[in-house]
């Protein structure tokens, strides 16, 4: 979710950083750390705000507390929308990762793509992740423009078809709660501030917990 004028720089940056590890540098685990992939927009990126407070980060600190030692694969980058998403996973496979959320659509809506292709592209991400085995939390995404009563109804029964995938985890709306209250997002409206992300992951932490057991059972 970003503006037009600035897609290019961010991909710019993101080829010179994709796959880019955030780590967990902290004793006290005994068990080897889970590998965990974060494909997505400039939602999952941070867009906006300092490392330490955006969702990757914030993430990582609530699963530590919570005993799950956890490495993050970065594939997040401002502006993807699902078809960058398919072209970035092929770029990470080499980093090696254990389970995946996959938070893209966002600019999709934005730039009012067709629904059908999201659903392909994020389909198309699944199957692969899928087939090497990678558990899955999929985070779907409500259109922030108002385009009409049909798009919104296409756009959002894409992803309630994706959500019926066998062995997914699905979240119905990565920003509940938090979109569309001033308190919690940027001056622009669309990205979460710290608190917002905070929020988010708050509401999220069962959901994603219950991901990392499937990988490794507690």
């Amino acid at each position: 979710m970003k503006d037009r004028t600035r897609i290019a720089g961010g991909r710019r940056a993101f080829l010179s950083a994709v796959g880019a590890i955030v780590p967990i540098a902290r004793s006290g685990f005994a068990a080897p750390a889970i590998r965990l992939l974060v494909l997505g927009d400039s939602l999952a990126s941070g867009f906006g705000l300092p490392h330490a407070q955006g969702f990757q980060a914030q993430l990582v600190a609530a699963l530590e507390e919570h005993g799950l030692h956890v490495v993050i694969i970065d594939g997040a980058v401002s502006g993807a929308t699902s078809i960058g998403g398919v072209a970035r996973l092929d770029l990470v496979w080499d980093q090696g990762f254990d389970a995946a959320i996959v938070e893209l659509g966002a600019n999709d809506a934005m730039f009012h793509l067709d629904p059908s292709l999201m659903e392909h592209s994020l389909n198309t991400i699944l199957d692969r992740l899928a087939d090497r085995h990678v558990k899955v939390l999929l985070c779907g995404m409500h259109p922030e423009a108002d385009y009409g009563p049909d798009y919104t109804k296409r756009y959002l029964a894409a992803f309630d078809r994706l959500s019926k995938r066998p062995g997914l985890i699905y979240d119905a709306f990565f920003l509940q709660g938090v979109y569309g209250v001033p308190a919690l997002n940027l001056i622009d409206g669309l990205h979460p501030n710290e608190a917002g992300i905070a929020r988010v992951v708050e509401r999220l932490l069962p959901q994603v917990m219950q991901l990392l057991r499937e990988v490794r059972p507690s």
